[in-house]
């Protein structure tokens, strides 16, 4: 079951308090804060320690690469073979070189012979052909980074390594961007949760369970050397840090667009382009399904379904309305994903536009009959939920902000919140407010 069409797509921007009161002269904190260039994001005078709140996703699982974490994001800890620029071009990381059999099987990496991990371990080879090892023995532990199309990886030479897929399989090189690498000698699961050791231009020297995370730069790091020498990365939940950031006890908050008007004495508001895209999906079928208890369900849902209903709200909402009303005009409106992503479609179209839309439903037989503003069509109301993640403001506000516009057509949406837990309970029969903002398309299998 299909989870839906695509009615709202919004590319928000990331949006960051920056003081200037604690000696510190921030200049591209974007890289900061996904720790994705080798350049100091910070020039310092006199103070080279900064305390941040980016979100507590971090905290939210193990640090262990081998278990899936900060393959989406925050490779400042562990490096992977390649990265990806912000054109969605692959550019070598851990390794400099690399090429493809004529029969798009085997990939050949060429690693770098000048990195060395924080514990003062070198990284050759063998390091990697033990981390994808433990990752395909272990998969099941390993949610974000799917290595079942992977059937061996080899070490030619001590910086050499030949990676043999099972079939072809385009989004490799995204694989190869997510994974990180650890030590094949000193890897141990348990401490890995929580200090793995790395190759990257910090390393972990303290982390208090929902509390912060204390980062240190690596000596031993391969690249520039960052500025900033220690970074606190704080635990707590977005009105907590606001606070803070208000009696100047951060250096650097990620905050809710609905903050993006305010003033804080001592810092100062940037906005950064990002591919973090918010949208709705709808259930697009109705049928019945045998759960696995053997029993007959019903997925889908009645108003969704009818493609009518999915197409009058694509055209006739205003999504830069949306914007504003839910996000103090931040973000970019937009029907599909961004441009540079080479495998996204990206066609468009205009909205906004009401009367069409009425045409569409009423074409369908949608008609306010009972002149409630509600359509009805064969008995049944156009109505439905949306749910939105409990811990997730913005998307309930995005939400809010959908429905009085569908209100405006007839449709009536019922924003409603949910745990995670219950929203993949709901996904099938309820729309739902999803976020995306990754490069890969694998990504999208999960959301």
């Amino acid at each position: 079951m299909k989870k839906g069409y695509v009615v709202v797509s919004i590319f928000s921007s990331l949006v960051l308090l920056l003081a200037g009161c604690r000696g510190s002269d921030v200049k591209n904190v974007e890289t900061i804060s996904k720790g994705t260039s080798n350049e100091s994001a910070v020039s310092t005078d006199g103070n080279d320690s900064i305390v941040a709140y980016i979100g507590t996703s971090m905290f939210d699982n193990s640090l262990d690469p081998i278990k899936g974490a900060m393959s989406n994001g925050y490779p400042f800890i562990n490096n992977a073979l390649l990265k990806v620029n912000t054109d969605s071009e692959y550019e070598g990381d851990l390794a400099t070189d690399w090429s493809i059999s004529e029969d798009a099987l085997s990939y050949t990496f060429k690693l770098r012979k000048d990195v060395t991990f924080s514990d003062g371990s070198p990284f050759t080879a063998k390091d990697v052909v033990f981390t994808y090892q433990m990752v395909m023995d272990h998969q099941a532990y390993n949610e974000n980074v799917d290595l079942t199309k992977l059937d061996k990886v080899t070490a030619l030479n001590d910086y050499t390594v030949e990676f043999r897929l099972k079939e072809c399989y385009s989004p490799f090189f995204d694989i190869v961007a997510k994974l990180q690498i650890v030590p094949h000698a000193t890897y141990q699961s348990e401490i890995f949760d929580t200090t793995p050791i790395g190759t990257g231009a910090y390393k972990v020297v303290e982390y208090d369970t929902n509390q912060q995370i204390i980062l240190q730069a690596n000596d031993y790091y391969y690249g520039n050397k960052p500025k900033i020498k220690k970074i606190t990365l704080v635990y707590m939940d977005q009105d907590a840090a606001y606070a803070a950031a208000q009696s100047g006890q951060l250096d650097i908050v990620m905050v809710s667009p609905r903050y993006s008007k305010e003033i804080v004495k001592g810092m100062r508001l940037e906005a950064f382009e990002t591919m973090d895209v918010r949208n709705i999906s709808l259930p697009i079928r109705r049928e019945q399904k045998m759960d696995f208890k053997g029993d007959e369900v019903i997925v889908g849902n009645e108003v969704t379904s009818d493609i009518a209903v999915r197409k009058a709200l694509a055209v006739g909402i205003d999504r830069q309305t949306i914007i504003d009303n839910a996000f103090n005009g931040v973000g970019v409106e937009a029907v599909n994903f961004t441009s540079n992503l080479i495998w996204a479609d990206t066609k468009t179209f205009e909205d906004g536009k009401k009367e069409e839309a009425i045409k569409i439903l009423e074409s369908a037989g949608w008609v306010d009959i009972d002149h409630d503003g509600i359509r009805e069509k064969d008995g049944l109301e156009c109505s439905f939920d949306l749910y939105a993640a409990a811990n997730d403001n913005d998307r309930y506000l995005l939400g809010v902000a959908l429905a009085e516009e569908a209100n405006n057509l007839g449709i009536q949406i019922n924003v409603k919140t949910a745990t995670w837990d219950e929203i993949h309970q709901l996904e099938y029969t309820s729309a739902i407010v999803w976020g995306w903002g990754q490069y890969s398309p694998t990504v999208l299998q999960s959301l």
